[in-house]
């Protein structure tokens, strides 16, 4: 009977007691979850950013400044200055900012000397200065006072030709002919240049003329054939 007893307890399943569940902590009113965080954190850049891109509908916008005029000079900005271009002495009074280029074709009506790429990379605007060429949109008007400035209206006229307009006429030395005046001052100064005697020295003694036409050889045969004549 004892034994029964025990047996019956020993096989009987024992009873499954309630899991013993732990009550949660009341939250806390001050505590911050990071999705709360990222929440908060998100829909405030997303307002900054709206009040940012967004224009106030009730203030008048101020007005606008006008933009200063960097080309424009009071009459006490100009200086006096006497230029001898073509032989003739010229008496003018320049914004000190000018440029030689701009004073030529502007103020001194010459406009045989072109604007091209305005850089000093085109070579279109090349005139003579004490005998030497320069890029006139690289050089102020006002730092060549008392220098001899010579531009293609000064090197030939019409029935008159230097030997190098002719040759360059000669030889087709153009097509659009919007460098050629540059290209002419270039090659007159070459002539007095210790440059080679093959094209290739021409070439790169003219290196700083441009010719979107592409006229080179024809250039080339012009300057070769006047320097042959010398």
């Amino acid at each position: 009977m004892i034994v029964t007893t025990v047996s019956t307890l020993i096989e009987a399943p024992m009873p499954k007691l309630p899991p013993e569940s732990e009550p949660e902590p009341p939250e806390s009113p001050s505590r911050l979850t990071r999705r709360d965080f990222i929440s908060h954190v998100g829909a405030g850049i997303g307002a900054a950013s709206i009040a940012a891109a967004t224009p106030p509908l009730l203030a008048d916008p101020a007005p606008a400044a006008p933009a200063p005029n960097a080309a424009a000079c009071p009459d006490d900005c100009a200086m006096p200055i006497t230029l001898k271009v073509n032989g003739h002495s010229r008496n003018l009074m320049l914004d000190p900012r000018t440029t030689l280029l701009d004073c030529l074709r502007e103020n001194l009506d010459l406009p045989g000397t072109k604007k091209g790429c305005d850089h000093g990379q085109c070579g279109a605007c090349t005139v003579h200065v004490n005998g030497r060429r320069v890029n006139s949109c690289l050089s102020f008007a006002v730092m060549h006072a008392g220098d001899e400035i010579a531009t293609i209206e000064g090197l030939g006229q019409p029935g008159n030709l230097h030997p190098m307009q002719a040759a360059f006429v000669e030889h087709d030395g153009y097509q659009c002919g919007y460098c050629t005046s540059g290209q002419i001052m270039s090659a007159v100064a070459v002539l007095n240049e210790p440059v080679g005697p093959a094209d290739d020295d021409v070439r790169t003694a003219m290196y700083g003329n441009i010719c979107r036409c592409g006229a080179y050889p024809n250039i080339v045969a012009a300057v070769q054939a006047v320097r042959s004549r010398a």
